[in-house]
């Protein structure tokens, strides 16, 4: 079983082998989602960017903006990969992806590029994209009604999380391709595995799995009732988090 991980670097790692599983079985369209509001997207990336060390000749990252694109050129220097940015419309990124091009990835889009990503994908066909770091999950509510469901069902249902980390208040929720969905519970100075899910727990479903691990029982002693928690896993996590964002 694939343990929740302790730092940043430890979540990468696994989110690299995570990747490479998933495509390895044919996923075309994955996400490697690090849910943390302090978290800067290039230093993940440059820790990500082994996974294709394989296929690097062949790899073309895309960022959201001209801006961004330009500043990692000019950082990362000398790469045997494209960097480009996504543009704004479909020619745009037409002109963009090669015959050559293996494998695509995406850094960093977020719900206001969800029409760029979903030409992407479909100009890509079958050659893999990973969605690295995705600000997604209000992609859904975009629209209303018919137009909004047409969305999910074109498009973001084909979309396959393999790697995901999101910390709750006193919790997680967490997969690691090829497992489960799982949600952990922060217990003292560790988390422990709670429930597995074959599908992302999310609403009131995650709500009855807290609830029906942290509920007390009758026969609770004085021995078993709360003392004052040291800081978890995720604390720490978090705290380094916010360091690397200074």
């Amino acid at each position: 079983m694939v343990e929740l991980p302790k730092t940043l670097e430890e979540a990468i790692a696994q989110s690299r082998e995570a990747t490479k599983a998933a495509i390895a079985d044919g996923y075309s369209r994955v996400l490697v989602e690090l849910v943390f509001p302090e978290l800067k997207a290039m230093p993940v990336v440059q820790q990500f960017l082994p996974t294709f060390e394989e296929q690097s000749s062949q790899l073309k990252v895309f960022f959201t903006d001209a801006g961004a694109a330009a500043l990692a050129r000019r950082d990362w220097g000398e790469v045997p990969f494209k960097i480009e940015d996504l543009g704004n419309n479909k020619a745009a990124i037409e002109r963009k992806i090669q015959s050559e091009d293996e494998i695509f990835l995406l850094v960093e889009p977020s719900a206001v590029e969800i029409a760029q990503v979903e030409q992407l994908c479909q100009l890509a066909a079958s050659r893999p994209v990973v969605l690295l770091v995705p600000r997604l999950e209000d992609a859904a509510t975009i629209g209303i009604g018919y137009a909004a469901r047409q969305l999910r069902d074109r498009f973001l249902s084909t979309l396959e999380s393999c790697y995901y980390i999101r910390p709750l208040d006193g919790a997680a929720v967490f997969r690691c391709y090829p497992s489960p969905w799982q949600v952990w519970l922060e217990v003292g100075e560790d988390y422990q595995l709670i429930a597995e899910e074959s599908q992302k727990p999310v609403g009131d479903a995650l709500d009855q799995i807290l609830a029906k691990a942290t509920t007390p029982t009758t026969n609770t002693s004085t021995e078993n009732t709360a003392k004052p928690k040291k800081p978890g896993l995720m604390t720490n996590m978090q705290r380094f988090l916010r360091a690397l964002s200074r």
